[in-house]
């Protein structure tokens, strides 16, 4: 697990002795005189983090004290969790919902539907320039890309578009610095998963299809994900999107662990935010 900053992400070896990732799903329930129940649930359900270590070695817990105490301004972080099955957002992960979920290039590329958040969205490609796309950019809500460490390996594939039959010319991965500035280009011809492991001085990745030809299509599933999981993806075996949200730390315990005062019990609770 990879706790911190975008660009000063920090790999926590420890497995956590506590760990529990519920939605707030703040349901509420009526009741009518008839006796029937009816509910209703707000349309977002951030997502509450509790995590805690036992005994936990003393890098570790500066890091994470530096994190609580807001040492380096006030936020907000990001946790990446090496089991999720995307980073990709729930609806942006199906080809769903808010066509703001992507960006294109000038008016190369133009999205429709997603008027709810199960309504597929559709690419229409307008233009195919003789260079330089046209490309479809997979959006991160808050930063500028999904929050990677140097190292990491990431799959990235757009099965959903491959399925539909789209023109697929190169999948992209752009490595971002913390600063926003693209750094490089891990790119692949063809439709098979793109496999890649993460460059020195990068803090985000920014997932990009090219198509070569004219059309439309539904976008459908999509996956960015941690590891090479390419040989599952081809087998069907495709993750729904689980986010990589921006959390602010809530609470925070630090104790001395039995026995030795040099390790730390440490607890964290965090909230998923909008900024």
């Amino acid at each position: 697990m990879w706790i911190g900053r975008p660009g000063a992400l920090r790999e926590i070896k420890d497995g956590a002795s506590s760990f529990d990732r519920s939605p707030d799903l703040n349901v509420s329930e009526f009741r009518a005189l008839s006796g029937g129940v009816t509910t209703w649930a707000p349309p977002v359900q951030p997502r509450r983090l509790k995590l805690g270590w036992g005994s936990m070695e003393p890098g570790d817990v500066r890091h994470l004290d530096r994190l609580a105490r807001r040492l380096d301004g006030p936020g907000p972080i990001a946790v990446v969790d090496p089991l999720a099955g995307s980073m990709l957002g729930g609806h942006q992960g199906d080809g769903t919902g808010s066509p703001s979920a992507w960006s294109w290039s000038g008016s190369d590329i133009e999205l429709s539907g997603g008027t709810t958040g199960t309504a597929p969205v559709t690419a229409t490609v307008k233009t195919v320039p003789a260079s330089n796309g046209p490309d479809l950019f997979w959006q991160h809500p808050r930063w500028y890309g999904f929050p990677v460490a140097p190292g990491m390996v990431v799959t990235w594939w757009a099965p959903g578009l491959v399925a539909a039959g789209a023109p697929v010319a190169m999948l992209r991965i752009q490595w971002i610095d913390a600063a926003g500035a693209v750094t490089g280009t891990a790119t692949q011809n063809g439709t098979a998963p793109l496999v890649q492991q993460v460059p020195v001085n990068t803090a985000y990745a920014r997932p990009v299809v090219r198509f070569s030809a004219l059309g439309a299509w539904p976008i459908g599933r999509s996956v960015l994900a941690l590891g090479d999981v390419s040989s599952a993806l081809v087998a069907g075996d495709v993750p729904h999107g689980e986010g990589s949200p921006p959390y602010s730390i809530t609470r925070y315990g630090h104790g001395a662990a039995p026995g030795d005062g040099r390790w730390r019990d440490i607890s964290l609770e965090l909230v998923e935010v909008a900024q």
